[in-house]
């Protein structure tokens, strides 16, 4: 298969310390993979290393072609239009509705066409089962229903990668199961989809990939021994 990510002898930075070292790992177009461990343990970190977000020391890091150690401010807003975010705190904008959050997003990265905008947001709309919600306030939407908004946010540019972190971390488990169910419906269509999570019963339930970051290494390990 296409392989999409590829770290090669990586060293991965947080301010001064060493997260990661010597990390080498390859992800292919279409794979859903879960990354593991504990508080601290580098999740975050390496998701932040495939945006730009945190340096690399030592290595590369190729993402669709890419060279990400390498790029320049504008490059790296390319490369990033190219990847869907969900965080775990939501981070959608309080003072308007869920469609002025996805319009706010659209427009930013360069979108003009009017119908096609509306298109677009019905569409993301409709693929996270929020269809009936765009003229509703953050604050009016559940925990759920935020962090769907948020996959549907991370939709909007047709990414080829979406990184997810610690989707499910302030949800219940009712609602972290659909969450990870509304992943592997994207991810079945042909997205690719990264999982930073400490949530080993949604892991079990959805099994896949699953990959530990431990003593500065990612190691893969078999979902069931979790």
């Amino acid at each position: 298969m296409n392989t999409i990510i590829e770290f090669k002898a990586v060293d991965i930075l947080q301010k001064t310390n060493i997260i990661f070292q010597n990390i080498n790992f390859k992800i292919s177009a279409g794979e859903f993979i879960y990354i593991v461990g504990k508080t601290g343990s580098g999740k975050s970190s390496l998701l932040k290393s495939l945006y730009a977000e945190l340096p690399i020391k030592k290595g590369g890091i190729e993402v669709l072609g890419y060279e990400v150690g390498e790029l320049d401010d504008n490059n790296i807003s390319n490369l990033r239009r190219k990847l869907g975010i969900v965080f775990q705190d939501f981070q959608l904008l309080t003072d308007r509705t869920l469609y002025e959050n996805l319009l706010f997003i659209l427009e930013a990265t360069g979108w003009k066409d009017k119908e096609k905008i509306n298109e677009r947001i019905k569409e993301v709309l409709d693929n996270v089962h929020l269809e009936n919600c765009e003229s509703k306030m953050p604050y009016e939407l559940s925990g759920g229903e935020q962090q769907r908004a948020t996959i549907a946010r991370a939709l909007l540019n047709h990414p080829e990668i979406i990184l997810a972190d610690e989707p499910t971390g302030n949800l219940d488990p009712e609602k972290s199961e659909k969450i990870i169910g509304l992943l592997k419906e994207i991810n079945n269509k042909g997205t690719t989809i990264i999982v930073a999570t400490h949530d080993y019963s949604i892991i079990k339930k959805f099994p896949s990939h699953t990959f530990v970051c431990e003593n500065r290494s990612l190691v893969e390990i078999n979902s069931e021994n979790l």
